[in-house]
Parts: structure tokens; C-alpha cells; sequence
């Protein structure tokens, strides 16, 4: 498979590679540039931009007023600027509304950037062909540093262990890794499910507050800084303990159809969740992340319309302890 095959007919590989490389086609850059922008951004996302350095570039959300996410993404320091990804098929509608906010900011401008690509990395191995002396400084996700070409970023490993990177390829041209270890792009969106990263489509766009998709468990949520566009909402749900569901991973071994991003899951006959992401394997199984409420994760579960198709829970590579905290509320 090549990396220009669409979502729907993405197959991945299964088992995943221990080891590969995939230019992210289905992600767009932008860069964020001018005096205002570390303000404008501050004002609209989750992070903190006091801690968006060189040597940090840690993941981040927008929200509405009422706290929903619109905008997943990761903050790159580019010298005085920003560096942001969009997924390509919401990119004009992100834009579109963070330019809403932007035009309060003069001088300030947000631009897609035609030359910059992301390239996911699996394996520290293929990591050390890029970094070479600098991998040492890369120790936790969202570690980061500056090579020749661009950033190399340190994302969360997968549940099952496989060290994961993001190399932000800023100068263009060839990338210096193996052509014999280039895998689909659908590889890495596996990954990204087996590491509890969750992406947003547009079925899903402003569906969950942040918590719901355990953002703040993979370095996207920032409690302690200033406001922002839903920080009210957000930090309500934080601080009372209000999170009610989490973003959990399935696997079924067998089904007709993939569930698509925003259908059902259901406990027998009642809703208890939502698909947020599916990837099909090459074996005929798949699996998905979902919002599942926290009463009904310990039931059996099956996608809307699928009844026969049981879905089998599978570790995330990080704990949940909002999990145990609702579970106690509502004993």
C-alpha cells in the first residue's frame, strides 16, 4: 500500500512493524508568525506557550466556549514562531475560525506551510539515523530537539512498547532513512491508536471536551496556566471531578464493517460510547479508540449495527486514574 491511499481503504499491517518510517500526507502544517503570536495562541489553546521551547514541543487543543475540542495538535518552536499540525481534511476549518480570533492580532499571521511535512517515526533505531548525538536529550514525550533538517519529537510509545517519533521536516527535500523501512500511513495511525492518541475527524470535531479523549494524559492539557477559549469548562471538569468518560482502546478479531469515526458503541441495547478512531488490518481484525462512560466499560461492547461483533479491551501505554475516581462516585 502506498501513502496516497485514502482513509477509508487504509489496511495496516498486523502484527505492526517494530520499525518504519511514513511522510504523513493526511496532516498539514501552519506557521504562526508575527508579534502577537504568542498571545493569540495562548488565548486559544490548552498549553501553555511559556513552555513551548526548543526543547519542548508538547501537544495541545482548541475549544469552544462551551469547552468542546475542535483542534488537536502539537506547538513546534520554529525561532520566534509556531509551528502547528491540522488534519488535512480540517485544516480550512480551523483556520477559518482561529482567523476569527487572529484578526485582533496585527501583524500576526497563520500560513500554511507547503514545504514542511511530518514524518512518523517508529523504532529509536531509525530515530538515531536522524538525531545522532542529540537522542539523549529526548527522554519523555514532547521532548524535542533541532537537527539540520527540522525537529525531531519524541511522541508516546505504543501500549505494546515501540518507541514512536515525530521528525517535523522543515528544509525540504530527501529524508536521509531507509527507503526499505517506508511503511503506509495507515501503519502509523495504528500506532497512533496503540498509543491512545486520539485524532478528531469531522464527524467528531467539537463532540468532547479534551479529558474525554485523554489529552491531558498525553501532555495536551495544561491546568495551571491563564485563560483560554473553554478553560472554564475544562478545568471545571478537571478540578471537581466531573469526567464521567475516558477515551478507551478495542480490538475485535473480525468484521464486516469498520466502525466509523462518531458512530455508536452500544452495552446491549443502550448507547455507552463513541468511535473517535478505526484502523482495519491486513488479517481481517481491527481496532478503534473510543469514549466510552465509565458505567458501562466493564460490559461487553459492540459497535452500532454490528451486534455480533464483541469488542475485546486493550491496554493504553498510560493510566486513567479519573477512571477510578468516577467509579467511586458513583458507588
Amino acid at each position: 500500500m502506498t501513502d496516497t491511499d485514502s482513509p477509508v481503504s487504509a489496511v495496516a499491517d498486523f502484527p505492526l512493524p517494530n520499525s518504519g518510517w511514513a511522510v504523513l500526507d493526511d496532516r498539514v502544517v501552519v506557521r504562526i508568525s508575527g508579534p502577537g503570536t504568542d498571545k493569540f495562541l495562548q488565548g486559544q489553546f490548552s498549553q501553555n506557550l511559556d513552555e513551548v521551547t526548543p526543547d519542548r514541543s508538547p501537544r495541545a487543543a482548541a475549544a469552544t466556549p462551551k469547552g468542546r475540542a475542535y483542534c488537536l495538535t502539537r506547538m513546534v518552536r520554529a525561532g520566534d514562531d509556531i509551528l502547528m499540525d491540522f488534519p488535512s481534511e480540517l485544516a480550512d476549518d480551523i483556520i477559518s475560525h482561529l482567523r476569527k480570533y487572529l484578526m485582533l492580532f496585527r501583524g500576526t499571521t497563520m500560513e500554511l506551510v507547503q514545504e514542511t511535512s511530518i514524518v512518523g517515526i517508529l523504532s529509536n533505531e531509525l530515530a538515531e539515523k536522524l538525531a545522532e548525538t542529540a537522542m539523549g536529550s529526548l527522554r519523555e514525550p514532547g521532548d524535542s530537539c533541532v537537527l539540520r533538517d527540522g525537529i525531531l519529537v519524541k511522541t508516546q510509545s505504543t501500549a505494546e512498547g515501540t518507541a514512536r517519533f515525530e521528525f517535523w521536516h522543515t528544509r525540504g527535500g530527501e529524508i536521509t532513512l531507509p527507503a526499505s523501512d517506508r511503511m503506509s500511513v495507515a501503519d502509523w495511525q495504528a500506532s497512533e491508536i496503540a498509543s491512545g492518541v486520539a485524532s478528531l475527524a469531522a464527524a467528531t470535531q467539537e463532540s468532547f471536551v479534551p479529558q474525554m479523549l485523554n489529552w491531558q494524559h498525553v501532555g495536551g492539557v495544561h491546568f495551571k496556566k491563564g485563560c483560554y477559549t473553554g478553560q472554564e469548562v475544562i478545568a471545571r471538569m478537571h478540578f471537581l471531578g466531573q469526567l464521567k468518560k475516558s477515551l478507551f482502546r478495542f480490538r475485535a478479531e473480525e468484521a464486516k464493517e469498520l466502525p466509523a469515526p462518531g458512530s455508536a458503541l452500544f452495552a446491549g441495547e443502550r448507547s455507552a460510547g463513541e468511535v473517535v478512531n478505526s484502523i482495519r488490518f491486513r488479517d481481517g481484525s481491527m481496532e478503534l479508540l473510543a469514549v466510552v462512560r465509565h458505567d458501562a466499560s466493564d460490559t461487553p461492547l459492540h459497535p452500532e449495527g454490528l451486534p455480533e461483533v464483541v469488542l475485546e479491551p486493550l491496554p493504553l501505554p498510560y493510566s486513567v486514574p479519573e477512571r477510578e475516581k468516577s467509579a467511586q462516585s458513583d458507588t
